[in-house]
């Protein structure tokens, strides 16, 4: 999780993007062979249980048609369209039939009972808010650095890193002091969401003059926070439900942190590209609006390749070469307004993050603290 961001970065400048993939299967193969060999062999009691097909079904036929419709909204389709409702519509119908059908039958992928623990309920809310947050940050902070801050595929994924060492740092002590200090774990659940919170403001307000140390400094904090919350709220959870149950309420987790940050991203985005078109639109010269195409423009405005691609960019220096010795002045000029577009659009992006982030501070003041278990 460290070195992954700059070896993808570093994969991507000098092999192309879809080594970014292959480059994953000899590191898989090592995994499977490490489990083979290494991981402990425990031996559990076995009885036959009923496996909730129709439940799995359900869930599934809930969930692909929600993520392909927050995958597509706002880039191949209007949020409004009939294809992104129709998704939408046909997702609610069958998480309905899913409630129906796990109400009902006797082991359910889901047990719904277990939100009837307020401890449950609460922190899934969190987990849910805070992985909104966690990966808003995950993908927009190298794109700040790499089409603000200019800095190539390989040095922004390198900015990641100290985001990832502040989440393990954060996750460490974590868990010392919880297992240590009595197991407090709604105070440091309100340590770390306040903690990601200021994290993510200070990123809000970073713009194209920001140091690469200022901006590194911020993103530690926020990886601290995040590392201080991300194991908290699964120990409640497993601490607060009956044994029989404790797999499936941990692997619930792990689903509501995965689409609060699916959900993030997509709303985020579409928010973003949103912003980022107005800003451009409104701080574009009029010298610039004549002599670019109206075609161009809305390439720009709908994909800012220049900011990212040194052949986009090569294509424009000789576009704008044929306007003489101010043609180097009018590109410069127009790369500020994409930066400065860009810069905008993204600190909208930390801000409604910490918003979110804000929200899941709040909502820990109604978890239950209960005593950690000392034995099974």
């Amino acid at each position: 999780s460290i070195i992954g961001p700059t070896l993808g970065g570093f994969i991507t400048d000098h092999w192309g993007w879809h080594w970014v993939f292959y480059v994953n299967i000899p590191l898989g193969i090592l995994i499977i062979f490490l489990n083979i060999f290494f991981f402990p062999h425990i031996k559990f009691s076995t009885r036959k249980h009923r496996i909730d097909i129709l439940g799995i079904v359900a869930l599934i036929m809930t969930v692909v048609p929600f993520m392909l419709a927050l995958t597509m909204a706002g880039v191949d389709y209007k949020w409004t369209s009939p294809q992104i409702v129709g998704l939408f519509e046909f997702s609610a119908v069958m998480f309905f039939i899913f409630l129906n059908i796990e109400k009902h039958v006797s082991e359910p992928v889901i047990p719904l009972w277990i939100f009837q623990n307020r401890i449950v309920a609460v922190s899934t809310v969190v987990i849910f808010l805070t992985g909104f947050g966690m990966f808003t940050g995950i993908i927009y902070i190298p794109l700040f650095f790499q089409g603000v801050l200019g800095q190539t595929a390989t040095s922004s994924g390198t900015f990641l890193t100290p985001m990832m060492l502040g989440m393990i740092t954060g996750g460490f002590l974590s868990g010392q002091y919880l297992s240590r200090m009595g197991g407090h774990y709604r105070a440091q659940g309100l340590a770390g969401c306040g903690i990601m919170a200021f994290g993510t403001f200070l990123l809000y307000g970073m713009d194209t003059g920001i140091s690469e140390a200022a901006a590194t400094i911020f993103i530690v904090i926020t990886g601290f926070g995040l590392g201080i919350t991300m194991p908290i709220y699964t120990i409640a959870v497993q601490n607060a439900v009956p044994y029989s149950v404790m797999g499936v309420a941990t692997s619930t987790t792990a689903f509501f942190r995965s689409i609060g940050g699916l959900l993030g991203m997509s709303v985020v985005g579409s928010l973003m590209n949103n912003r980022f078109a107005t800003e451009f639109t409104n701080n574009l010269s009029p010298q610039l609006q004549a002599i670019v195409p109206p075609d161009q423009l809305n390439q720009l405005v709908n994909n800012p390749q220049a900011l990212f691609s040194s052949g986009a960019l090569d294509q424009l220096q000789a576009q704008f070469a044929n306007f003489g010795v101010q043609g180097q002045t009018l590109l410069n000029e127009l790369l500020r307004t994409l930066k400065g577009a860009l810069s905008s659009s993204l600190s909208e992006v930390f801000l409604i993050s910490c918003s979110v982030v804000a929200v899941a501070f709040f909502v820990n003041f109604f978890l239950k603290e209960i005593p950690l278990r000392t034995h099974q």
